[in-house]
């Protein structure tokens, strides 16, 4: 069994942004539309544990933590109007669908990751995100897809992109930052430095704070500024880490329930809505095939 992951507000900004301005009625909801298209594309093609997890709210507990983190402020009010007619869309053709509010999407993907992983019926889990935080949950059975390049990231993929293996990405973005999500890292640390000194430590905590007791060759430049920039901000870059660290105990439920058996009644509705029927008709059609 091969259970599919997506992140369902990456593809619903890759469609908003990537969609021309659709001045019809229905066009408010062309990027939904499309997520809601590529969803069942995907199970057209074959898949049949399917889940979808979105920012229902895009603020989270992490605002509480970091006063810049990401927030909805300057996002086009057009966007965040699709978010709960993807979900409901999701949800008529019969997909699971996680919407967030205190935790993340990223939060709801890893956390079906690990249930997915945890079960024995299941062969592969496929993320499908080029989101970096992601990373951390590849391994195992867990791969990553990123659509950009077309290919599939298994943990020699992550460590090749990212310097780092999988375990290591949060203390990487601790360090370097990510300007996504709105922290900064610590001054001076940029990717090929945390990739050099996290390679041999693994750990942010790990990492001595006198450059003279680095284990490190060869030793990244301005070594000594960075060991004593890290060593006077011990407590800010547990802080980002903990930020950068996905939390895998979000509502999900079992593997069970992300089993595609069928649309509702209600997807023809949404479809006609939303300006396709022929969403619907294509959804009979693979629930006849499938007996659903």
């Amino acid at each position: 069994m091969i259970v599919h992951l997506i992140d369902g507000t990456y593809e619903l900004f890759r469609q908003f942004h990537g969609q021309k301005r659709d001045t019809t009625p229905v066009g408010h909801l062309g990027a939904a539309r499309g997520v809601v298209a590529t969803a069942l594309t995907m199970l057209e093609g074959g898949a049949t544990h399917v889940g979808v997890a979105t920012d229902h709210v895009i603020e989270s507990f992490r605002n509480d933590m970091w006063p810049t983190y990401k927030t909805s402020a300057g996002m086009p009010e057009e966007l965040l109007a699709q978010f709960v007619p993807l979900e409901e869309g999701l949800a008529a053709l019969g997909v699971a669908v996680w919407p967030m509010v205190e935790l993340e999407a990223d939060d709801a993907l890893a956390s079906a990751a690990a249930v997915a992983s945890a079960d024995e019926r299941v062969d592969k889990v496929v993320i499908w995100t080029v989101d970096k935080d992601l990373g951390q949950c590849v391994g195992g059975k867990v791969e990553q897809y990123d659509r950009k390049s077309e290919r599939f990231l298994d943990p020699a993929a992550v460590e090749a992109k990212f310097g780092v293996p999988p375990a290591s990405i949060p203390d990487y973005l601790a360090l370097v930052g990510d300007s996504a999500d709105g922290f900064p890292g610590l001054p001076g640390w940029g990717a090929k430095s945390a990739g050099a000194v996290l390679s041999r430590y693994g750990a942010i905590e790990a990492i001595p704070d006198d450059v003279r007791d680095w284990d490190v060759k060869p030793l990244p430049r301005a070594a000594g500024q960075l060991a004593q920039t890290l060593a006077g901000a011990r407590e800010l870059v547990a802080v980002f880490k903990d930020l950068a660290t996905l939390r895998v105990d979000g509502p999900v439920g079992s593997v069970d329930d992300w089993k595609w058996s069928g649309p509702t009644a209600d997807f023809a509705v949404w479809s006609t809505a939303a300006g396709s029927p022929r969403l619907a008709e294509r959804a009979a059609t693979l629930a006849a095939a499938r007996g659903c």
